[in-house]
């Protein structure tokens, strides 16, 4: 099964935390379970805040991409489109809140859980829970906005 991610244009897979062109970057992959949307993550010892626990920061992009990823599979679901149908659909942050619940552990996945909590015009708001060992330790809510078409380049 593909990732949202795999579908994105060459033009714009270059995102530090979901762009599959981007070797230095995080390349995470979110699918779809149910009517959910899923990404799993291992950081890794440099993603550390004080020892032992994830920095903040890391949660948040996570977040970030987590939830413009799941704005245009939400999207493309919403039309009844393929998601490698034309024209492309792709977001960017308008809007972003982290709550922390805990502190997160480092050393093993955080699973990121998301869902389209609203669909409407070129906006998309997601929330997205981060969780560690099952335990939730941040959560999130995301207003991706359809990139405008001069972003998309050539």
């Amino acid at each position: 099964m593909k990732a949202f991610q795999d579908y994105y244009p060459d033009n714009v897979a270059h995102c530090y935390g979901c762009g599959n062109l981007n070797a230095h970057g995080y390349r995470i992959k979110t699918y779809w379970e149910k009517d959910e949307t899923v990404t799993r993550f291992r950081p890794e010892p440099f993603h550390t805040a004080i020892p032992g626990y994830v920095y903040g920061g890391l949660i948040a992009s996570l977040i970030d991409c987590h939830g413009t990823g799941t704005a245009a599979a939400a999207m493309y679901r919403a039309e009844g489109r393929a998601m490698d149908s034309e024209p492309p659909f792709r977001f960017v942050t308008a809007s972003l809140r982290v709550d922390y619940l805990k502190p997160t552990p480092l050393g093993g996945e955080l699973e990121i859980r998301g869902r389209a909590k609203e669909v409407k015009g070129r906006k998309v708001i997601v929330e997205a829970t981060v969780y560690a060992g099952g335990v939730a330790t941040a959560r999130g809510e995301i207003v991706a906005v359809q990139m405008p078409e001069t972003f998309l380049g050539e």
